[in-house]
């Protein structure tokens, strides 16, 4: 993996010690930065004239790989430091660069960069646009959110400020709506683990630490509510009962001195009226 490029393309003239014979079949260690715009352009009419078959064709159609692979560094550069990893944008962009340099033809009378950079950086978009989400979301969706994030750049760079949501929509010609739906949609690229801390620093909280949880006393607050139309229909003597059950926690026996029955009688009344209540409830539900 080449390392990044610091400046823009660039090819330089080959040192007079190579012969331009020697140079047309592309050894594996050659140095893209000896070699210049013409060789290029005679490499492409050279692979344009070789047939398919041709064993020398794979040799020059390397090499033309191999000079033009910083043209492909370059705009993966450009789209760095946005969720990706880096060296993913690099293989993305070379794969770019080659469909570019198999599509490419020289009769055709354009330079080879003013068809390649396109070719590359579109590949790149697509990827961003079609792999690289961790939620589907529709394609117009994906298309939008690109849009807006590269005008955030742009007018960020141009006006050295952060953009508002009226400048985005007056620079893309969208409705605010539109621009909120793309700003919105960047929290659908990339997911982030529930094991990250909080504060960025080891020990700090996790992120799953903060979320919130089922809160189990939400089911008896709603059976609460659901129980106190039926137990109105309870009869008074049961309703004390269970009063004296539930709420002031005495036993069967304790209830059943102060009402002048058994202790079994207790829990005979004590079993139906529960009953009768929990297929209210089911009914209720």
């Amino acid at each position: 993996m080449s390392p990044r490029p610091s400046g823009p393309f660039e090819l330089r003239r080959p040192p007079s010690s190579v012969e331009a014979g020697d140079r047309d079949a592309a050894p594996a260690h050659f140095d893209p930065r000896y070699d210049d715009y013409a060789t290029a352009e005679r490499l492409f009419r050279r692979l344009a004239a070789l047939s398919t078959d041709d064993p020398r064709r794979a040799g020059v159609r390397e090499r033309l790989i191999v000079v033009h692979m910083p043209l492909a560094d370059h705009v993966a550069c450009r789209y760095s430091r946005r969720g990706v990893e880096f060296d993913d944008l690099v293989q993305v962009a070379r794969v770019g660069l080659i469909k570019a340099i198999d599509r490419f033809d020289p009769d055709r009378g354009s330079a080879f960069l003013a068809f390649a950079v396109p070719t590359v950086m579109g590949e790149v978009r697509r990827y961003f646009r079609d792999r690289k989400w961790a939620v589907r979301v529709p394609r117009r969706v994906k298309e939008l959110y690109l849009a807006v994030n590269a005008a955030r750049h742009e007018l960020t760079q141009r006006d050295g400020r952060a953009p508002s949501v009226c400048d985005l929509s007056s620079y893309l010609d969208k409705s605010e709506e539109e621009v909120l739906e793309g700003l919105e949609a960047g929290g659908a690229f990339a997911a982030i683990s529930l094991e990250t801390p909080v504060r960025g620093r080891a020990g700090a909280p996790r992120l799953a630490d903060t979320l919130g949880a089922d809160d189990r006393a939400l089911e008896a607050v709603d059976n609460h509510e659901s129980l106190i139309p039926l137990l109105e229909d309870v009869p008074s003597r049961e309703q004390y009962v269970l009063h004296q059950r539930f709420v002031f926690d005495k036993t069967q026996a304790e209830i059943a001195e102060e009402i002048g029955v058994s202790q079994m009688q207790v829990s005979r009344l004590l079993s139906a009226t529960l009953s009768r209540l929990r297929a209210g409830l089911l009914v209720e539900e």
